[in-house]
This record gives structure tokens, sequence and C-alpha cells, in this order.
């Protein structure tokens, strides 16, 4: 495997990011030890900044050493990305129970969580994808999520889709982000100011009135904050289908009980408020039953 190689071999990567943990070796370096180098370079740098190269520049050794520990970077960044997953670790709460109750206050937690994690690393990002191999910082995370999901008492695959849903807000909201921040440090100039310098554009405006009368109304001015605003929005929508389902048990529940008659007074009332031996529709009633059977005897 050669640093030129973008894809991972998936066997040697499950090794290093399961394996048993290595020994420093006569020469000081180890894999921590590289991985920590790495995360400090993309982290400086970005992403393409990145290479075998500059890692063992970094830590004082040859490139050829660091082969010795990991065999590119494809796997390296697959490392990289399992370190930093630790981090979320330590904002993570102590107790996630999946009967807690409160799903939605843990899902903004584990979202906000997550948005921090890619503001102090802005090429995590850029590692996603669906082929992705899960180290133990990853799965640990991946699971706190799903026990959070799970208290919103939804079929199993809605569980797993709920999570999916927010961790992909989550990575949307951060790559418009970093894009934005991209051309702020390119250009020197901040998004605000820029666009403030557009004022061109306003004798354009009539054909679209809509646009026109919310850029009166000082609807660009001061924007919603895209991070906070979504989230909320999305974690709306999982709480609607929640109470939508929580109706529906409801609902059938209703549908299931079996009509009855009171057999002392005649009313009608659900079988939930079945009397023994016979049908009645309150305590009262049935110990008015009782009172004549008795007196019969």
């Amino acid at each position: 495997m050669t640093e030129e190689s973008t894809a991972a071999d998936p066997g040697r990567t499950v090794e290093l990011l399961w394996g048993a943990t290595e020994s420093h070796g006569r020469t000081g370096l180890h894999l921590a030890g590289i991985v920590a180098a790495a995360i400090e370079v993309a982290d400086a740098d970005g992403l393409a900044a990145l290479s075998m190269r500059r890692v063992a520049e970094r830590l004082g050794f040859t490139t050829m050493s660091l082969y010795r520990h990991v065999p590119g970077k494809a796997e390296l960044i697959e490392l990289m990305r399992d370190a930093v997953a630790g981090e979320l670790d330590m904002a993570a709460p102590e107790h996630v129970e999946p009967d807690d109750g409160d799903w939605r206050s843990g899902m903004e937690a584990w979202a906000r969580a997550h948005w921090a994690l890619h503001l102090r690393h802005p090429w995590f990002v850029h590692t996603a994808g669906s082929r992705r191999l899960p180290g133990p910082n990853i799965m640990a995370d991946y699971d706190r999520a799903l026990r959070i999901a799970e208290g919103t008492g939804l079929p199993a695959s809605q569980v797993i889709a709920v999570v999916q849903l927010v961790g992909g807000f989550v990575k949307t909201a951060a790559l418009q982000v970093h894009e934005v921040l991209r051309e702020e440090r390119e250009s020197g100039v901040s998004q605000t100011e820029w666009w403030r310098g557009r004022e061109e554009l306003v004798r354009h405006l009539p054909p679209y009135p809509a646009l026109g009368r919310l850029w009166q109304a000082g609807g660009f001015d001061e924007p919603e904050d895209p991070f906070d605003f979504g989230l909320a929005r999305t974690l709306d929508g999982v709480e609607l289908l929640v109470r939508r389902l929580s109706d529906e048990k409801r609902d059938v529940t209703a549908e299931q009980l079996p009509a009855g008659r009171c057999s002392v007074c005649g009313t009608e009332f659900d079988g939930a408020r079945r009397g023994r031996p016979r049908d009645y529709c309150s305590r009262t009633c049935q110990q008015r039953a009782y009172r004549q059977r008795r007196s019969a005897t």
C-alpha cells in the first residue's frame, strides 16, 4: 500500500483500529504519536496538505519509518477519524438510557457535540462516506446516539433513521460553514461585508417580488443562525413523528376496548371498566349489585 492509494485496505484498517496496543519500539515512534501528529497537520493546513512525508517531518523521522506502523495515508485518515471521535465521549452525558424519556435534549446534546467537533477539526467533514470503517470510538458514539433515539419509542428502522437524519444535518451544516470560512480566508473579506458590497443587485430585484419584499423587510439583515434553526426544525419533525405514533397507538387501543353495558343501571362503558362477576359501570353499581344479591338470599 502506498500513499497514492485512495482507498484504505479494509482488513489492515480494521486490524489497526481494533488491534492490540502496540509497543513504542526502540526508536520511540508509535502509532498513536503518528496519528496525533497527522491530526495536527490536518487541523492546521487541511486534509489536502496531509502526507506521510509531512507527518514524518513533524515527528523528526524518515517517511519510511512511518510505513512500519501504518500502510499509507488512506489508513492513517481512518485512524485519525476514530481518534478525534474519542473527544465526543468527553462531551457525552455520564448515563444514557433508552427509557430516559427526554430523547430530544439527548439528541440535541449529541448533535451539538458533533458540531463542536467539526469546528475543531474542519477536515473531519471531508472524510465522510458510506464505506468508512468505524473504530471503537466511532462505534461507541453511534451506539450512544441509538440509545438516545430509542427513547422516542419509534420502530427500530426509524430509530436508526433518526440518528442518520440528525447526523446528516450536522454534516451538511459543517460543509456549509467551512465553505464560508474558506472563502473568507482566501478573500480576506467576511461573508457579511462581501454581500453588503453587492448593492448593485438591488436594482435587479423588481422581477422577483418575494425576494424584494423580504429584502425590504430586513430579512437578510439579521439571518437566523443556520445551525440552531436547522437543528430545532429537524428535531421538531422527529417530535411530530413520535406524537403521531403515540396518537395511533392510543386510537388502536380505544378501538380494541370492548363495549359494555352496566347490568345495574344500563349505562354503556368501555371494557377497561369491567367488574366481576358481571359488568358494571362503576364501583357504586358493583356494590349495589352485591347488596341486591345478599337481600335476595
